[in-house]
């Protein structure tokens, strides 16, 4: 794996920054669950995807642009905290790109679906974690937030990133094989 920001990589952290942003503006990254939340958010899929894909820095390059997303589009007092919708979002592509380096060798499905799930469960517990340390829920209100809302975003993000990853690699090795039998790469 390459160190540092490829020029590969800063396309893919825009692309996936302007569709994590596309999701919260449009309202398009909330999904409508049976829960009392109502909905279930996969604005911070962009951020697993990326770290997945192309590594921790560019994983916490998206979740900044999606915490800062987040902040300037605030209509709630919680998210208007930058410590609240910034910060915990850092950790999102980064988390999700350390599970999936350490389980890929096992299997990289699995890998994926995990890293899925644990980068969306950071995305939760951070977020909660820092409402209740700035005082804006009480710890009760947090785990039933993150039980109601924090699983049913969890599944949805397995399924979301397994189908996206998976066809990106899936063409990633297409391309690759094309190339080489022509003789281009």
């Amino acid at each position: 794996m390459e160190k540092g920001l490829t020029i590969r990589r800063i396309v893919v952290a825009g692309v996936l920054s302007a569709i994590a942003i596309l999701l919260g503006v449009t309202r398009l990254g909330y999904i409508p669950v049976p829960t009392p939340a109502g909905n279930a958010t996969i604005m911070h899929v962009p951020a697993i995807i990326g770290g997945i894909m192309e590594g921790p820095i560019v994983g916490l390059i998206i979740g900044l642009i999606f915490g800062a997303s987040s902040f300037l589009e605030a209509t709630v007092p919680l998210f208007k905290d930058p410590l609240v919708a910034i910060l915990p979002r850092l950790f999102i592509g980064v988390v999700a790109f350390f599970i999936y380096f350490g389980l890929k060798r096992f299997n990289e499905y699995v890998a994926i679906g995990v890293a899925g799930f644990i980068g969306s469960l950071t995305n939760t517990v951070l977020v909660l974690f820092m409402a209740v340390v700035r005082g804006y829920m009480a710890p009760k209100v947090a785990i039933g937030v993150a039980i109601t809302n924090g699983i049913p975003e969890a599944i949805v993000s397995i399924i979301v990133t397994l189908a996206i990853v998976a066809s990106w690699k899936k063409i990633g090795v297409s391309v690759k094989q094309k190339s080489k039998i022509s003789g281009k790469f």
